[in-house]
């Protein structure tokens, strides 16, 4: 298997994007990690005798998270993202992973790959942090001012990666929404419910944002710009928690106390999760946090490796190709 690495996306890129690469080729033996980028920075950040399975693939630019992402998909021809894609398009990896601007990331998947046949419009998908194990978002930032039919391709998705990846038999789909009961919220989510109920889907209704650690659901759809304020203020809550607790619990013997702390700090920490799949897009890409330092890029590719080996991309070509 092989992952293109955007060495040169994200906060802290390339180093903590090359450490995360090297983590992932030590870990995963039978894959080779592509790190593709400035060559002289990705070198400078590496051991003098990298593992075998780490190569390096050269690209000259790299897109700003300031610039217009479609524009510069089209203008930086050999920008790292677009190399990155390029790799995966050619046959020459298998996924791209990238913790770069997410909407220069969607452009360039749109224009390398291009969508599944039957998809609207993309979406991307999280894991739901928390201790309940196994809840997946759509759509957490691909497409604000998605239409009901485009909820309805999210919830099916969706519920493909939640039984393809996460392993949940006949997973339970929710909307989000402001209430629980039928004819709650905007026109969209009521328009989105009708057909979420009238699919094939195991829609159980709407949950609210309280819901969303509850484990009611193995998939909850929304649109983009309540699903990246939902994930984001998990993330916010969760370092708030932590910060909170480590400090009031500082230099305490109590192991107990302390190993259940470690236990929820791993619950709730995005690094743990990695990344999150670009969902209806003719190929695999990942979308990483743009903090993420080496765990989490690590996680990305690891992301990234179950995606190929689920072929999830080829799953929902073929039930989208069926219908819902």
């Amino acid at each position: 298997m092989r992952i293109a690495l955007d060495a040169m996306g994200g906060d802290h890129a390339p180093r903590e994007i090359v450490l995360g690469g090297l983590a992932a080729a030590a870990a995963y033996p039978d894959t080779t990690v592509i790190l593709v980028g400035r060559e002289e920075e990705i070198l400078a950040a590496m051991p003098a005798s990298p593992p075998a399975n780490v190569a390096v693939t050269a690209a000259s630019e790299m897109i700003g998270m300031d610039e217009h992402p479609a524009n510069a998909v089209r203008s930086k021809k050999d920008s790292s993202v677009v190399v990155a894609t390029r790799l995966v398009k050619e046959g020459r990896a298998d996924a791209v992973v990238s913790a770069g601007s997410t909407g220069a990331q969607m452009a360039a998947a749109l224009l390398g790959f291009g969508r599944v046949k039957g998809v609207e419009r993309p979406g991307i998908g999280s894991v739901i942090p928390g201790p309940v194990k196994g809840r997946f978002i759509v759509d957490i930032g691909a497409n604000v001012g998605a239409s009901p039919a485009q909820l309805l391709q999210y919830g099916l998705m969706g519920s493909i990666y939640s039984e393809a990846v996460l392993g949940f038999a006949r997973p339970r789909v929710a909307l989000l929404n402001i209430g629980s009961e039928e004819g709650k919220g905007n026109a969209l989510s009521v328009a989105a419910y009708e057909l979420l109920k009238n699919s094939s889907l195991n829609f159980i209704g709407n949950i609210e944002g309280r819901d969303l650690f509850s484990g009611q659901a193995e998939v909850v759809v929304c649109e983009a710009f309540a699903g990246n304020i939902a994930i984001k203020t998990m993330e916010g809550v969760a370092a708030m928690m932590m910060g909170f607790l480590g400090e009031k619990l500082a230099g305490r013997p109590d192991t107990e106390l302390g190993a259940a702390l470690a236990e929820l700090r791993a619950a709730t920490d995005y690094a743990e999760y990695g990344g999150a799949p670009l969902l209806g897009v003719n190929g695999l890409s990942i979308v990483c946090h743009g903090s993420s330092k080496a765990l989490a890029v690590k996680n990305g590719v690891r992301v990234a490796r179950e995606c190929v080996e689920a072929d999830i991309v080829g799953i929902i070509s073929r039930r989208l190709a069926g219908g819902a």
